[in-house]
């Protein structure tokens, strides 16, 4: 199930999925851009982890969203899926010919974007239409690549979809672009690993949990949070990509 991992592995390998499924639905988004990057530091192999990510997250949405569906924006994300479907599908084809190197390059450099972004209190925002096509198309190929397009497909949401429908319709694209990463995935036959990911469903359960009752005191303490995963992300992307090179 774990290749090559020590036991010391194995235990960052929960913790680091405990903090993925609480980023997840305590910000409504997220899990894998601030998960991804502390989980290549234990393995460096994103076609490993991506299967284990996505399954989680079918799971935990599809949790979240049973009696959730009818407080979604439907029209809105319709509209939208127009722009990031494509290039998501052309980013998931890209991650399995493109060499590893190019794409753990790819994943920190753009990890180190948003944490340079969160510490400094800079948002990625949109005030026309065209921008939100810019960054619903590259938040899509990114997504496709490393499931890590959250931030820039959030900051067209924002602006579209009501607050109170806003964590919901996220989660409705989520399922959906993963679904689609996964069905590609299996395809091309890629291993989905569902043995681990089950395994590591309880521990994530847990994170989920602690996510969804601390959802409303992250959003009251946006700025503090996002200051301090950044700056934790700074470090990370910037040591790995120094190592890399």
């Amino acid at each position: 199930m774990f290749p090559d991992f020590s036991t010391l592995d194995i235990i960052l390998t929960g913790i680091l999925f405990l903090w993925a499924g609480f980023v997840r639905s305590g910000l409504g988004f997220g899990g894998a851009a601030l998960g991804l990057p502390f989980m290549l530091l234990v393995y460096d192999q994103p076609v490993y982890w991506l299967p284990l990510i996505g399954l989680h997250l079918l799971f935990f949405s599809a949790l979240t969203l049973r009696t959730r569906l009818n407080n979604v924006n439907w029209d809105y994300l319709k509209t939208s899926l127009y722009y990031i479907i494509p290039p998501a599908l052309i980013g998931v084809f890209g991650l399995l010919n493109l060499p590893n190197l190019w794409v753990v390059t790819f994943i920190y450099g753009i990890t180190l974007f948003y944490a340079v972004m969160w510490l400094f209190n800079k948002s990625i925002h949109s005030d026309n239409r065209w921008i939100d096509k810019v960054l619903l198309v590259s938040g899509g190929y990114i997504a496709g690549t490393s499931l890590t397009g959250a931030p820039l497909m959030v900051a067209v949401y924002v602006r579209n979809v009501v607050k109170s429908q806003l964590r919901n319709t996220l989660f409705v694209l989520w399922f959906i672009l993963v679904t689609i990463k996964m069905t590609t995935f299996a395809a091309l036959g890629v291993d989905l690993n569902v043995l681990t990911s089950i395994t590591l469903l309880p521990v994530a359960a847990v994170g989920h949990y602690i996510g969804l009752k601390a959802h409303d005191h992250i959003l009251q303490n946006d700025v503090l949070f996002k200051r301090i995963i950044g700056g934790m992300l700074v470090l990370v992307s910037g040591l790995a990509l120094w190592d890399l090179y």
